[in-house]
């Protein structure tokens, strides 16, 4: 290939009908294919030298910042500094799980890594989406030792389990008395 070169996108392994040119870069001379426009070259720098010498934006000065919030499955992290009181809970990213911070700030001391924070499914159903992240203190959630958080875990699912079985009960019933009244009309 020379440069100056133009094929299209499915000539060179690419996809689609744009077109390409083989340039040189004009800092290291590195040669690559280009998309064109009019015969022109988009950009006249490699990646690696487009990059040198621009400071990295981080944080909020970053132009795809999104306030410092992020999922993590149903769950919603937060993005604390070095400076923040509570920074000693984030992880490796600066992360920490927004409920607990919710408690933390609430009780007014970072919390321990043995400190369970539970949500109460005071008005989401448990393991929705929604319930993860009603972060309301003290209406949906508190804090907790993991034996104490266990605990409630399991009374959870058999108060679950006891509900589902009541409601089976009732529409046995309901059958019971359906073909109670269906014999007697017969």
């Amino acid at each position: 290939m020379r440069i100056g070169e133009i094929r299209r996108g499915k000539e060179i392994g690419g996809k689609g009908k744009n077109r390409f040119i083989w340039v040189a870069c004009i800092d290291c001379g590195k040669e690559r294919w280009v998309q064109c426009t009019n015969g022109k070259p988009l950009s006249q720098r490699c990646r690696y030298c487009a990059s040198k010498g621009k400071p990295r934006l981080w944080g909020c000065a970053n132009h795809n910042w999104k306030g410092g919030r992020k999922r993590n499955g149903s769950y919603i992290e937060v993005k604390l500094y070095p400076d923040d009181f509570f920074y000693p809970m984030a992880d490796k990213q600066g992360y920490v799980m927004e409920h607990r911070l919710v408690v933390a700030k609430a009780i007014g001391r970072c919390l321990h890594r043995w400190e369970i924070v539970h949500h109460k499914h005071a008005k989401y159903s448990a393991g929705s989406i929604e319930d993860k992240q009603d972060n309301r203190y003290p209406e949906n959630l508190q804090l907790v030792s993991d034996d104490r958080h266990n605990q409630i875990t399991k009374l959870e699912v058999r108060i679950a389990y006891l509900e589902h079985k009541i409601e089976e009960q009732g529409k046995l019933i309901k059958l019971l008395q359906w073909q109670i009244k269906e014999r007697v009309i017969v």
